[in-house]
Order: C-alpha cells, then sequence, then structure tokens
C-alpha cells in the first residue's frame, strides 16, 4: 500500500492547481478515478499506482526518468505506455489524429494485460465524464475538445473497446463498452 499512497501523494501535487477541461473539477480526481477503476481489477501496487501517476509525465512537466526513481522500471513502463508526445510546438488539435494512431499502436503491439488495465482505467473514467457532458449537451459538448469531430472520437474510442477486450470479463470493461455504445452508438 505504501507505494499507491507515495505515488497518489506525488500526483496531487504534481497535478496541484489544475482543472479538467472547461471544468471547475480539480484535475487530480481524473487520475484518482482511474486508479480506483485499475483497483477494481487487480490488487497490483503497480498497476494502481501506475494509474494514479499516468497524466504526470504529459501534462504536469515531470520526466519519465523521475517515475522511475521514485517508483520503479514496472511503474515507468506502465506510465510511458500512458504518455503521447504531445508535439508542443504545433497545435494539439493538428496532431490529434497521429497521436491518437501512435497510443493504439502501443495497445494493439502489447501482451502485457498491466498495460491494458491502466489504460482502461483512464480511459473508463474519460468516458464517464464524456457520456456525462454528452446527456447534458447533446454533440456540442465536443466543441471544447481538441478533435471536435464525433466521427472521429468514435474511431478512437471504439478502437480502445477492440483493443482491451482481454478484459472483456471485467466489469470495468463492460462499462467502458456500455458508455461508448450509449455516446456514439454501436457502430460495427
Amino acid at each position: 500500500m505504501e507505494l499507491v499512497s507515495e505515488a497518489i501523494a506525488f500526483a496531487v501535487k504534481a497535478h496541484d492547481g489544475m482543472r479538467r477541461k472547461k471544468s471547475e473539477a480539480p484535475y487530480i480526481l481524473h487520475p484518482m478515478e482511474a486508479a480506483v477503476i485499475v483497483g477494481t481489477m487487480t490488487d497490483d501496487q503497480n498497476l494502481i499506482a501506475a494509474a494514479a501517476l499516468h497524466d504526470v509525465v504529459e501534462d504536469a512537466n515531470i520526466t519519465i526518468d523521475e517515475i522511475e526513481e521514485k517508483f520503479g522500471k514496472r511503474v515507468r513502463e506502465l506510465v510511458e505506455s500512458e504518455t503521447e508526445d504531445k508535439r508542443a510546438d504545433l497545435p494539439p488539435e493538428s496532431t490529434w489524429r497521429i497521436r491518437k494512431e501512435e497510443s493504439l499502436a502501443v495497445l494493439k503491439n502489447t501482451e502485457d494485460i498491466g498495460v491494458l488495465m491502466v489504460w482502461l482505467g483512464d480511459k473508463l473514467a474519460n468516458m464517464r465524464a464524456i457520456y456525462r457532458d454528452f446527456k447534458a449537451e447533446g454533440v456540442s459538448m465536443w466543441q471544447r475538445f481538441n478533435q471536435k469531430d464525433p466521427d472521429e472520437q468514435a474511431w478512437y474510442y471504439r478502437s480502445i473497446v477492440k483493443l482491451t477486450k482481454a478484459l472483456s470479463d471485467t466489469s470495468a470493461w463492460l462499462e467502458y463498452k456500455a458508455l461508448t455504445e450509449l455516446v456514439f452508438g454501436k457502430g460495427e
């Protein structure tokens, strides 16, 4: 439990003052929700810690080497699997598709069930928020995203359903699939 407690404290400090997109909600609630979701699938402390830390490199000026130094190689690998190359020199809306293709390639090419669990924790937390906003605002909610085209968003989130199917016996995967279908329809 010490590893998870340390990861949570580290994430709280790293995300201090940050807010979710177009929201007053403290950002830290997202990685904490992801960690709780991962905790429903496993008691592996490395996976739960990685879920709590999954956005600190991408969004909070923490280096991947710092993660390894403080939390070990396994947590580093898991966080790294979730970290996009944001291409800070380019507008995020112009790099959205390539970043998502690269991210999906990680899922497609992994045999590590832990990577799938951390990903699913993050994406289910996102999909819960998307579903709440979709119910309240409809398709206009996409205007605050880097990718404003709901068809592109559908492609991405439906791809994750397929690529995490190894977890289809978990309530987290079943919920993710159901919410994806509620927001985007059943698709293919």
